[in-house]
């Protein structure tokens, strides 16, 4: 896959070089303390790399979205101070991102040391990706390397402008969403199943489309689902359905068809009432759905069906939930896909998308997936084959 054949630190001699390492601390935090950091603990392995290889070692990233300037709320030293916790020696905190505390400290650096620069988003010029700023950001170092794969669908200064001025590699992070995203659409193991949800049509119809042309098969779930049956003639009650995208889905079907790929969409439903936790909900058939009933999740036969599709599969991306699984009433549709997953031992698996990969972690598979995205609209756009900023802008092998 020679587009995205791109340099990683292990190609660069970052020795005694000031290396400045975008990374993705966007923690949730509350009161000033992280309640999750997983974030940084996924950074580790590169944080480590590069100190243990004797670099003088600059991080940065954004947090939240201040709107003006400084706010104390959206300070990294919090973040600061779990990465210290976590590696067992000091991470220096700057008190800016490219003023006279940052420069004096980076250049203080010795081989081997970290500091972290405050949210990058302070700066207005981050999001614009103003010139004079990136150019400012890559002074404090000699090397960029971008590790932050959730904000490489982002052209902003710290995760594609820095790379104007710096020799620019990917972190591990970076690296395994390449050879796992890129790598599998481009040269799946066969049979191939891309299994979308989530609600709308219009937000995966560029992924639809690039996927087409690559998979086997083809399951569509979630609130999307009922698009494509009102295509075909089915009512669908109340459920979430996009009128405007009826031809559009009449089409996709039918390239599919051209194509030889088996497209599945749910032949059942667990329709309920209202969108409500405990709303009254029963199992019907896709093609007698009651008028003020809505669908809110996939029914046993289609559960049926989609695990028997998902057996034997060499390669499988899932992106999206199949129906709304955060309510314990309509979970089985997407812990049933979850598991046939997991059960599918041969098969490389990569989860994509926020709300899926929450539902595979909060479900206890996590650790049967060869790979979880860590980026929801990057690996989106990833998957539809677009070229991501973050990482066009790193140097080819």
């Amino acid at each position: 896959m020679s587009s995205l054949n791109k340099k990683s630190i292990e190609d660069i001699d970052v020795s005694n070089k000031r290396v400045l390492a975008r990374c993705d601390f966007n923690v949730p935090l509350k009161d000033g303390v992280i309640t999750n950091d997983k974030r940084i603990v996924a950074a580790l392995p590169t944080i480590k790399y590069l100190i243990e290889h004797g670099a003088k070692l600059i991080l940065c990233s954004h947090l939240g979205r201040p709107k003006e300037g400084w706010e104390p709320e959206f300070s990294l030293a919090p973040v600061a101070k779990r990465l210290s916790e976590l590696l067992g020696k000091e991470v220096v905190m700057a008190k800016d991102v490219i003023g006279e505390d940052a420069k004096a400290k980076a250049s203080a650096l010795k081989a081997g040391d970290v500091m972290l620069l405050e949210n990058v988003r302070y700066h207005k010029e981050e999001k614009k990706n103003d010139p004079a700023f990136a150019k400012e950001l890559a002074s404090l170092a000699e090397i960029y390397v971008n590790d932050a794969f959730g904000a490489a669908h982002r052209a902003h200064a710290s995760t594609a402008g820095v790379a104007d001025h710096l020799p620019a590699v990917c972190g591990y992070l970076m690296q395994k969403e390449i050879d796992f995203i890129g790598g599998t659409i481009e040269n799946p193991k066969r049979p191939f199943v891309a299994i979308l949800g989530g609600a709308k049509v219009s937000d995966k119809i560029g992924v639809i489309e690039n996927l087409i042309d690559k998979v086997d098969t083809l399951i569509i779930g979630g609130g999307m689902a009922y698009t494509f049956m009102r295509a075909i003639g089915n009512t669908t009650g109340s459920s979430i359905c996009e009128e405007d995208k009826l031809d559009l889905a009449r089409d996709l079907m039918d390239k599919a068809r051209a194509k030889n790929v088996n497209f599945l969409i749910p032949v059942d439903n667990i329709v309920a009432r209202e969108y409500k936790e405990d709303s009254v909900f029963m199992r019907i058939y896709s093609d007698a759905i009651p008028d003020g009933w809505m669908g809110l999740d996939i029914g046993p036969t289609t559960q049926e069906l989609f695990a028997k599709t998902i057996k034997g599969a060499g390669t499988v991306i899932w992106n999206g939930p199949m129906g709304v699984s955060e309510w314990e009433n309509f979970a089985a549709g997407t812990r049933s896909v979850a598991q046939a997953i997991a059960d599918e031992e041969g098969a490389v698996s990569v989860i994509g998308g926020g709300d899926s990969v929450a539902a595979v972690t909060k479900l206890g598979f996590a650790d049967k997936m060869s790979h979880i995205s860590t980026g929801g609209g990057a690996s989106l756009e990833f998957m539809e084959g677009k070229k991501l900023p973050g990482i066009e802008c790193l140097m080819d092998k």
